[in-house]
């Protein structure tokens, strides 16, 4: 499976899940729908790394994932300069889907309120799609293995009330994920 072949339905579903997170949440209708349009943008910067690094079967070595890692800058660079509220909220999404909550993240280092909600969403949603799916480098994770990964990185990777809300809707995020397969 190349990169392109995941990238339609990952998208669809990292929206889906965001918009339900953000539901559970508490967030209002108008704050649900701009993070349901604007996550599917979260990796837009990879249109900058080779494919050769994006398709690779293996492990990256520590240079390639260096390259994969400016994919949040080069992500929010593209997006940070439109006026429009969709687009400025993409670029904070880009930017910051891979920091985590304990700080260990990149590109920042961010942790817990300095990463913006939407971004630590889009961190849950991101992650769960690519545990669940297969990819060039690996098999999907058994949905018991992703549960204990959540669990164990409660307040870690993850924002603690978000990983609360995957635990008890973990059907919900399982009938997404069958809506939306590859």
């Amino acid at each position: 499976m190349k990169q392109g072949q995941e990238t339609g339905n990952h998208v669809r579903r990292v929206a889906e899940y965001s918009q339900f997170l953000a539901l559970k949440y508490g967030l209002q209708s108008d704050e649900i729908e701009l993070l349901k349009l604007a996550s599917p943008l979260h990796d837009i910067g990879k249109v900058a790394i080779p494919d050769s690094i994006l398709n690779k079967p293996g492990k990256l070595t520590n240079e390639e994932f260096d390259i994969i890692k400016t994919h949040t800058e080069i992500g929010y660079q593209m997006l940070k300069h439109s006026n429009t509220k969709l687009m400025e909220t993409a670029a904070i999404i880009a930017y910051t889907h891979h920091e985590k909550y304990d700080g260990t993240g990149y590109p920042r280092g961010l942790k817990e309120q300095e990463i913006p909600l939407y971004g630590r969403i889009t961190t849950v949603s991101d992650v769960f799609d690519a545990l669940s799916s297969e990819r060039v480098y690996k098999k999907p994770w058994e949905i018991k293995d992703i549960i204990d990964y959540f669990k164990c990185e409660k307040g870690k990777h993850f924002d603690p009330i978000l990983v609360e809300i995957v635990l008890n809707n973990v059907n919900e995020f399982l009938r997404i994920k069958e809506k939306f397969k590859d």
